[in-house]
């Protein structure tokens, strides 16, 4: 917003920080695309372009990584970066309509028009935040146990190397192999922020564990439920007793529509946890309930995961999800809740449905 008591615009503001933003990064970058795709040609005038793109630059050319960062083909290296997109193109768990594995390839191929800078939030990413590309999961089609196993080892290689894990699914299903490979590294409870027009908390869709089911877990696993009329104990080869993500932590956001799912509903009921419908989100504002939701999640947490469901944006902005809902965010609500949300402090993000 403009300065109370100059009334000078944000933008403004930003702009004016701009020559204290380093562009070291982007030099080096410059000399290692000369050194590696050799000199131009003699007509180019602009003696900073090479022969070869080996840079951020042309957006349309190169071979795509994350907005064009280092692909760290030696995971073992990963703990030299500050951060690590990871993709994982898994869409077993879907429910409806398939096709969600293609999302780390179609947000790798979008991000390349990204330069980094932002006038609206006054930085540069790429000076001010070592970020690699660890490339892609492999996950098994058709298995979703051998799958979730996979991604588990590979989200705990991540966050143990010391890299904030950047998450890309991949159908929502996910969440659990995902926060399963971070929260038993945490000393204390982790709370969940989840983006979201679906409840996602049944306990078994089609007979399975589907992207509908991800925060289940969120209680004592051993304990037994009625599911669709039989009596059941928790002893699915899923559970593994993530007893350090508690339900009082976890806060859903943007809930509702049509596809409510009854027993979904059941649980978050009897378990407790904060479902937020869209139409709180209104009624409150997006600053006060991402101010609520942060309360929620941090009481008593030692860190806070953030899932967001692409689905939990209006389908007239993201069509192509999995399970369209109408009646949810505008990317510019969206956005401003996730940077309130995210500057507490995050231990992992994952952005699925694509």
């Amino acid at each position: 917003m403009p300065d109370p008591k100059t009334g000078e615009l944000r933008g403004n503001r930003n702009l004016k920080r701009l020559r204290r933003i380093s562009q070291s990064k982007q030099d080096e970058e410059i000399q290692r695309c000369l050194e590696l795709g050799l000199e131009a040609a003699e007509s180019i005038n602009d003696r900073s372009i090479s022969l070869f793109s080996r840079g951020h630059q042309p957006a349309f050319a190169g071979i795509n990584t994350f907005m064009k960062m280092p692909y760290c083909e030696d995971v073992r290296k990963v703990g030299d970066y500050e951060a690590a997109f990871v993709g994982v193109p898994f869409d077993t768990g879907t429910t409806y309509r398939p096709g969600t594995r293609f999302g780390p390839q179609a947000v790798r191929r979008i991000s390349a028009i990204y330069d980094g800078y932002s006038v609206d939030g006054g930085v540069d990413i790429f000076e001010e935040l070592d970020i690699c590309d660890a490339g892609d999961v492999f996950v098994i089609p058709g298995n979703i146990e051998k799958s979730f196993d996979q991604v588990s080892k590979a989200i705990s290689h991540i966050y143990t190397s010391g890299a904030f894990p950047i998450i890309c699914g991949g159908d929502h299903s996910l969440g659990y192999p995902n926060v399963r490979g971070i929260a038993p590294h945490i000393d204390g409870n982790v709370g969940i922020i989840h983006f979201d027009r679906h409840i996602d908390m049944q306990d078994m869709d089609m007979d399975e564990r589907m992207h509908t089911t991800p925060w289940f877990w969120t209680s004592n696993n051993h304990e037994s439920v009625e599911v669709h009329g039989s009596h059941r104990a928790h002893s699915h080869m899923h559970d593994v007793g993530l007893n350090n993500c508690p339900p009082k932590n976890l806060v859903q956001i943007g809930i509702g529509g049509w596809y409510g799912s009854r027993p979904g509903s059941q649980v978050a009921n009897e378990r407790g946890s904060s479902v937020m419908t869209m139409k709180d989100v209104e009624e409150l504002g997006v600053h006060k309930a991402a101010e609520m939701a942060l309360e929620l999640a941090w009481k008593g947490a030692k860190a806070v995961y953030l899932s967001f469901d692409i689905d939990s944006i209006d389908p007239g902005f993201a069509p192509g999800t999995g399970t369209p809902e109408p009646g949810g965010f505008t990317p510019r609500e969206a956005l401003e809740m996730v940077r309130l949300i995210a500057r507490e402090g995050l231990c992992g993000m994952e952005v699925v449905e694509v």
